[in-house]
């Protein structure tokens, strides 16, 4: 693979650093979101102590008979489950503190909820990695120090992604890595020892495991959240600040439901199915309230059809937050969604379904039918805004008639009040809301601006009508949808390519220890042809040899030709450094493969390699347990080194073969001349 262009974190200042490896933001930069998250980290450390003390105080219960005992640990357990009750309050206060992640120049919207980063507890890949690369890729593991403190370092540059597009693509270059980094060292039947913690973002309660779908599920948990800390900070008072919002929600959505359909049975209440159900159909119904803002931004026309479609795109939004608050007092969700989600997603079902009623009002109350005005039109609009018709009445005959519209728009104004009254009430149940002075502003706002029109409609002495307005149907031009979003999907470079390539060298792969061959040449010969991509393999083993007689086998693959190492050159490379070989000689190092048969069949992969097609090559391989090959009439086979026009009548006599097999022969001799152009890396002419 090629370097992907991957921006890198940034500085504490928001620079973008120049160098490769990302840095992330400053951990210790005194920002509301930093210390957010350090207060976060606290937490989750008091958290697990309070449980590690509960867990040991619940076992001493249950082996203790001595009553005097039992009456100290009854107590202890009531202190410490008192603490986590506390500490859980402090908790949800932390996924409540939204004002720390709005935009706040000329802020005059509604706050949009944000997911918080899960925390991790740092991992050493040093000791692990290095003993399974001596142990299975028979190699030095201290040579690749530097490859793993760069691994470690993305990690813990991923821990503080800066808030932005460069953020959501570090995380997704390491879960690129990951990849790789799970190819080359984890395996189905064997644990590595690696422990990977990470906490549940809404509860603090730390989950382990050994293999990396918790990692990989837990950055995708985070990539979700970082969206939602770039949707939350947009400048929602201009188009390209909504669009920003609208873009970032709708590829949150579209990463947390790539993280359902991914992993199933997640240990992390954060990422179960339900909750993270809820958490989709929250982040699409922050979308489509932005997407209403957008509408709303040039201004609302007080004109009647415009009113209409305001109308009908409030009710849309008010419609998905009751879905989110339906969804969020369902069992077990509610045990866990912060108190402040739910008030608030039932403040905005109240708060938009509202103006859905306020704009109707207006509809009707400020725009009598005029003989210049389209009948038709109207009459169109006014029938699909009802499922049923306020008192059976025909939408014409509620255009013509005055006071049935006046009637019928004071309905909608007494809906639009009590929607507005009941959206203040609840927010004051809540201390989080009631702390969030914008929140409160507007929905007051709104309920004055509704009172007045009523005020204004109303005449001294009318009998009051209690007609109830009937529901606004729902509709939308713009609807929200998950998006996954391309910088999820990066190509990045193995920091561990020089172990070879990975499509050979996996960990579902197993080789014998690498073996030094002498090469000398032979009558211009050196017994062999060459095969494959890198790595190359060994083929067409002449069985009488120098090379067979030191240990070459067939189907060996070349690692190393004297001190250059190999395993990532094609045919045409391997045989340059070949072509010079002289009677003195060169040693080689070669890797035989495993037989598979006693190990789990590989899962089909992009590292499984199928098995080898039965060739004249391998026909060879019989005479290996003959003690005197010598002895054996065998025609010799032209090899890498001699395979030349005057042989080929030979190749003939003795075997018929197909021509693929000789994917790497051709001739070169001492005084040969160099290669010929038409010579291709597969090493066919």
């Amino acid at each position: 693979m090629t370097d992907a262009i991957i921006p890198n974190g940034c500085k504490s200042n928001g620079v973008v650093e120049n160098d490769y490896f990302r840095k992330g933001c400053n951990p210790l930069a005194e920002t509301g979101r930093s210390k957010l998250q350090n207060q976060r980290a606290s937490l989750n450390q008091q958290i697990i102590k309070e449980m590690r003390m509960r867990a040991g105080a619940e076992n001493l219960l249950k082996a203790t008979s001595n009553n005097k005992v039992r009456d100290m640990v009854v107590l202890e357990l009531s202190y410490v489950n008192s603490n986590l009750q506390l500490l859980m309050e402090q908790l949800e206060g932390l996924n409540s503190s939204v004002e720390v992640y709005q935009n706040l120049k000329g802020t005059v919207s509604i706050p949009l909820i944000p997911l918080g980063l899960k925390e991790t507890k740092e991992v050493d890949f040093s000791v692990p990695f290095k003993d399974f690369i001596l142990e299975h890729y028979s190699e030095d593991g201290a040579n690749f120090q530097d490859e793993i403190d760069d691994l470690m370092d993305l990690r813990q540059a991923c821990r503080t992604p800066s808030r932005n597009e460069a953020g959501v693509q570090l995380l997704s270059s390491y879960v690129a890595h990951l990849s790789l980094v799970e190819s080359r060292f984890f395996t189905p039947n064997r644990q590595m020892g690696i422990f990977f913690t990470w906490y549940d973002s809404f509860t603090g309660v730390p989950v382990c495991q050994q293999n990396l779908s918790l990692e990989k599920a837990s950055l995708l948990f985070n990539t979700a959240a970082l969206y939602t800390q770039i949707g939350t900070r947009s400048d929602r008072q201009t188009f390209s600040g909504l669009e920003e919002a609208i873009a970032a929600f709708q590829k949150s959505a579209g990463v947390l439901h790539q993280l359902k359909e991914t992993f199933t049975h997640t240990p992390s209440y954060d990422m179960s199915p339900a909750m993270l159900s809820m958490l989709i159909k929250m982040m699409l119904a922050q979308a489509q309230e932005c997407l209403f803002e957008k509408i709303a931004l040039s201004g609302i026309r007080n004109e009647f059809f415009m009113l209409l479609r305001m109308a009908q795109e409030a009710a849309k939004v008010g419609e998905v937050y009751d879905q989110v608050y339906q969804s969020m007092i369902q069992t077990p969700i509610k045990d866990n969604v912060p108190f402040f989600w739910s008030t608030m997603a039932q403040v905005k079902t109240y708060h938009y379904c509202s103006l859905a009623h306020y704009f109707v009002s207006t509809a009707l109350l400020d725009h009598q039918l005029k003989p210049s005005d389209d009948e038709d039109k109207q009459e169109k609009a006014l029938s699909q805004l009802y499922d049923t018709m306020p008192d059976g009445r025909s939408p014409l005959d509620i255009l013509r008639d005055k006071e049935e519209r006046r009637r019928i728009g004071k309905a909608h104004l007494r809906r639009a009040i009590m929607n507005q009254e009941e959206a203040l009430r609840i927010q004051g149940l809540c201390r989080h809301l009631r702390n969030i002075d914008i929140l409160k502003d507007i929905l007051q706002a709104s309920l004055k601006r509704s009172l007045a029109k009523f005020e204004h409609n109303t005449t001294e002495g009318e009998f009051t009508d209690y007609m109830e307005a009937p529901d606004i149907i729902s509709k939308t031009e713009h609807r929200a949808e998950p998006e996954l979003p391309a910088a999820t999907k990066v190509k990045v470079k193995d920091f561990f390519h020089r172990l070879g390539p990975l499509s050979v060298f996996s960990a579902k792969q197993r080789w014998t220890a690498p073996r030094t061959v002498r090469l000398k040449m032979e009558d211009r010969d050196l017994g062999f042809t060459l095969k494959g991509d890198a790595p190359v393999q060994i083929q067409s083993l002449d069985p009488l040899c120098y090379a067979a007689m030191e240990g070459l086998k067939e189907g060996d693959y070349l690692v190393a030709v004297g001190d250059t190492d190999c395993k990532c050159m094609g045919v045409s490379d391997v045989i340059k450094l070949l072509k010079d070989v002289d009677e003195e000689g060169v040693d080689i190092k070669v890797v035989s493969m495993m037989d598979s048969s006693s190990q789990p069949m590989p899962t089909k992969s992009a590292t499984y390699s199928g098995g080898l097609p039965k060739t004249y090559s391998m026909i060879c391989l019989a005479f290996d347990d003959d003690k005197n090959p010598k002895a054996r009439k065998v025609a010799k086979k032209p090899s890498l080194l001699s395979w030349g026009l005057k042989n080929k009548h030979k190749s003939a006599s003795t075997q018929s073969l197909p021509t693929g097999d000789y994917s790497a022969a051709m001739s070169l001799h001492k005084q040969s001349s160099p290669l010929p152009s038409a010579f291709n890396d597969s090493g066919l002419y």
